[in-house]
């Protein structure tokens, strides 16, 4: 005991006083959906804590950590970690290591080649030798890149090891960014395809492998981990401080699929809740053309490869198989949604939709302070993206992003009602979390703020013309 302590005392840190009396809880946690555990919630507080105590540690710019709650022969502990490199170096006194350390040795003696290769490329005149210097680096590249991968031997519970190659020759990972934005600024022609069994770069960097992987190598029992956001926001990935955030999709789910085998991980909570929150569906108004319908959140509007066959969409199929949503909304927004009967009416109502001749309005707790001197109300102009490195993400892009055009009105400090005029992919969500926006995240946003008991967002009362009447129609259903 006493070597294995002298080699793991600077990183095993005890629990503060106040978590003492909280229990472990059963099962390990489900990275990619979670709520806060109190024992990691007092953990992170102490990073965070430290991090600005510490010069060396202090946040000039945001980044990702980690803390995950260990056992060691019956005494609990956290261990703590960051993402990538933080203020310019993979390593820091009291964090875990990297899983490979790529600042020295042959990774950086190759990667100077290259380098050097770029330069040769760039100051030569002759073309014939430009083409050759140029295929030589491109060799290089993917000869450093495998070898990379195979340098990252990951670990699970059950002491097996894999490389990355091996563990992501099944998955399909996302093109590079540098591509999407060559693409998209019209250098390339060829849209970017997604690509199975390479791993994307960076992947293995990010705190839940490494916490993982250092509990493994020293024989600490994992009991529970999450990952949180310290400084500033960085770009237009609207993290805030001291929030919460699932394991990323892109890198994590792999990695993090085949870490915890041997862990007696709890179940996706998307699965299991689908069934339950069907006997919350409620039916408003229903006639020959259509169905006013309310669903609760947590339900899934339409089926979803990932989380099950549970949605509203397969539920009302069920009753009569030529019912079609018109609409959807996000999973964790309850509210009002149109369906059609038949063909015409859907055709009628998706029409409206499309020339914003329905109207609806939502409501949304707000779960920060108001700004200083923040308009009572006025109108959120921010064009949005799919982040395709980090699904099911959204993100506010100037370049490429599509309008996205949002009203709004508060009814006390921290409730608002929301009227979108267009219809984007978490238009809502984000227009409230974005600093550009109202800068204060929807109450139990687990993507842009962080988790609660639901998220608070409502689509309140929906008006359209009747598909075969013409005749105006409003309906209301009141929530929290």
């Amino acid at each position: 005991m006493s070597r294995s302590w002298s080699a793991m005392k600077s990183q095993l840190h005890p629990l503060p006083p106040e978590a003492e009396n909280i229990p472990s809880p059963t099962q390990f946690t489900y990275p990619f959906c979670y709520r806060p555990h109190p024992l990691c919630q007092f953990a992170a507080k102490e990073v965070i804590d430290y991090c600005y105590n510490t010069p060396d540690m202090y946040p000039h710019e945001g980044k990702m950590f980690g803390v995950l709650v260990v056992e060691l022969e019956g005494k609990r502990y956290y261990l703590r970690a960051f993402s990538g490199i933080y203020n310019g170096a993979y390593h820091h006194e009291g964090f875990v290591p990297p899983v490979c350390d790529l600042q020295q040795g042959y990774f950086h003696e190759e990667e100077q080649r290259i380098v050097d290769l770029t330069h040769q490329i760039n100051s030569c005149n002759n073309e014939v030798e430009k083409q050759e210097l140029k295929v030589l680096r491109k060799e290089k590249s993917q000869a450093l890149q495998t070898w990379t991968f195979r340098q990252f031997r990951m670990l699970n519970a059950n002491r097996q090891v894999a490389d990355l190659l091996d563990i992501f020759k099944d998955y399909k990972t996302p093109f590079s960014e540098e591509e999407y934005i060559d693409y998209k600024e019209g250098r390339a022609q060829v849209k970017p395809q997604s690509k199975v069994g390479v791993p994307p770069g960076g992947a293995g960097e990010c705190c839940a492998p490494k916490l993982l992987q250092y509990a493994y190598q020293h024989n600490l029992k994992p009991v529970c981990m999450e990952e949180f956001w310290v400084g500033p926001s960085k770009g237009s990935q609207m993290r805030i401080e001291g929030h919460f955030y699932p394991s990323c999709q892109h890198k994590c789910v792999p990695i993090l699929t085949y870490m915890m085998q041997g862990l007696d991980v709890e179940e996706n909570p998307l699965f299991s809740r689908g069934k339950r929150l069907l006997s919350q569906v409620r039916i408003l108004h229903e006639d020959d053309d259509l169905m006013v319908i309310y669903k609760p959140s947590g339900l899934l509007s339409v089926p979803s490869r990932n989380h099950g066959e549970v949605s509203l969409q397969a539920h009302l199929t069920e009753i009569n198989p030529e019912i079609r949503l018109v609409h959807r909304l996000d999973q964790d927004t309850s509210g009002l949604m149109l369906a059609a009967k038949n063909l015409e009416a859907c055709r009628q109502l998706q029409e409206q939709f499309t020339r914003h001749g329905i109207k609806k309005k939502y409501i949304a707790l707000l779960s920060s302070s108001p700004q200083p001197g923040q308009a009572s109300q006025g109108i959120i102009s921010l064009p949005l993206s799919r982040n395709p490195f980090d699904s099911p993400r959204q993100t506010v892009d100037p370049r490429f992003g599509k309008q996205a055009i949002t009203r709004y009105h508060f009814t006390d400090e921290s409730r608002v009602e929301l009227y979108p005029e267009t219809g984007r992919t978490h238009q809502l969500r984000i227009h409230c979390a974005h600093p550009d926006g109202l800068g204060r995240p929807i109450k139990g946003d687990i993507l842009y703020g962080t988790a609660s008991d639901r998220l608070y967002l409502h689509a309140e009362s929906i008006t359209f013309r009747h598909p075969a009447t013409g005749a105006w129609m409003t309906f209301t259903e009141k929530a929290f």
